[in-house]
Formats: C-alpha cells, sequence, structure tokens
C-alpha cells in the first residue's frame, strides 16, 4: 500500500517538474528572442534611413544628369550606358529600401507578446537571405554602371592633350559625366550597407 501511493506521488510531481522546468526554460529564451527582436528592428531602422538618403543623392544626381543630357549636343554613348545600369540600381535599392522597413516590422512582431503572432525561424531567415541577393544584386549593377562611366572619364581625360584648348565636347569632361559618377558609386554604397545589415543579421539569428 506504501508502494502504491508512494508511485502515485511520484506520478503526480514528474508533471509538476516538466511544467516547472518548461516554463523556466520559456524564461530563459524570453530575453534571447526580446534581444534579437530589438537587434532586428533597429538595424532594419538603420539601414532604412541611410539608404533612403543615399538613394535621394542617387537620385538628385541622375536627375541633374538626364536634364544636362537634353542639352548636350553629342550625347556619349558610355556614359548612356552608365546611366542605364544606374537606374536599375536605383530600381533595386528602392526594393531594397523596403525589404529594410520589412525587417523592422518582423522585429516588431517577435516583440509581441503573442507568441502565435511570432514569425517562425525559417521566414525570418529567407526574408535575411532574400534581402543578401538583393544587396548583392544591386552593387552587381551599380558596379557595371560605375565601371562603364569611369572608363569614359578616363578615356576623355588621357584624350586630351595638355596645354591644347578643346572644343570638341565629346571629348571634354562634363559635369553629367561626373553626376553619374556620383550616382553609381553612391548606389553601390548603399547596397553595401544594406547586405552589410542583412548578413549580420543572418549571423545573429543563427546563433538564437
Amino acid at each position: 500500500m506504501h508502494t502504491d501511493e508512494t508511485e502515485v506521488r511520484s506520478h503526480e510531481i514528474e508533471p509538476e517538474k516538466r511544467s516547472h522546468s518548461q516554463h523556466q526554460a520559456s524564461l530563459a529564451l524570453k530575453p534571447k528572442l526580446e534581444d534579437i527582436a530589438k537587434t532586428i528592428r533597429l538595424t532594419g531602422w538603420i539601414t532604412f534611413w541611410i539608404q533612403l538618403a543615399l538613394s535621394m543623392v542617387c537620385g538628385l544626381a541622375l536627375l541633374f544628369t538626364i536634364t544636362g543630357r537634353d542639352f548636350a549636343q553629342q550625347p556619349n554613348t558610355g556614359i548612356g550606358v552608365g546611366i542605364f545600369w544606374c537606374v536599375w540600381g536605383i530600381l533595386v535599392l528602392l526594393f531594397s529600401i523596403f525589404w529594410n522597413y520589412r525587417y523592422t516590422r518582423f522585429g516588431k512582431r517577435l516583440a509581441n507578446p503573442n507568441p502565435t503572432l511570432h514569425p517562425s525561424k525559417a521566414q525570418t531567415v529567407r526574408a535575411i537571405r532574400l534581402g543578401i541577393i538583393v544587396g548583392l544584386l544591386g552593387m552587381l549593377l551599380s558596379i557595371f554602371g560605375a565601371g562603364a562611366t569611369v572608363s569614359v572619364l578616363v578615356a576623355k581625360s588621357v584624350s586630351q592633350p595638355p596645354g591644347v584648348a578643346i572644343t570638341d565636347p565629346y571629348r571634354i569632361i562634363r559635369a553629367m559625366d561626373v553626376f553619374v559618377a556620383v550616382a553609381n558609386v553612391n548606389a553601390i554604397a548603399a547596397h553595401f550597407v544594406g547586405t552589410v545589415g542583412s548578413i549580420f543579421l543572418l549571423e545573429r539569428v543563427h546563433q538564437h
């Protein structure tokens, strides 16, 4: 009889121990979840504002370039190629800015007290990996544009003999040529910031 009572008590204590250990594990996991949520949200906002500022610089430089090209008598084909890749780089940058805003929403959902609203780790990793791919693609497009623009600037500077006045507008380095280079360089910097932020978040999520 005494043995039966002991077994019954042990069976009653075991679920209590399990629930207590689960409660402790959830309490230990909560600060880590809050920490990763804060990190995702903060990183998303930082990269969002930096990329937004750099995209405005790119847009203004490209606007000055396009307006200047309207008055150019002999537009350079190489600069046109640089503008083409720059436009695509800026379009990808706009998507990257939107995606960084999505990071802030992911962080807000993770910080929600209701666990059913939390995105899964797989969803978070997929979103961050897409951000990395977008950043690398944008950098590649902007590098193409910068390469085309710099090659034109170098060709023009080499073709100018020292001490001789040049009247051919096709061989003169114009302000609009420099604006295209500025736009592409700023696009590269913006995509670099987004890519570094996404890689940082991916590392933090994997550690969680």
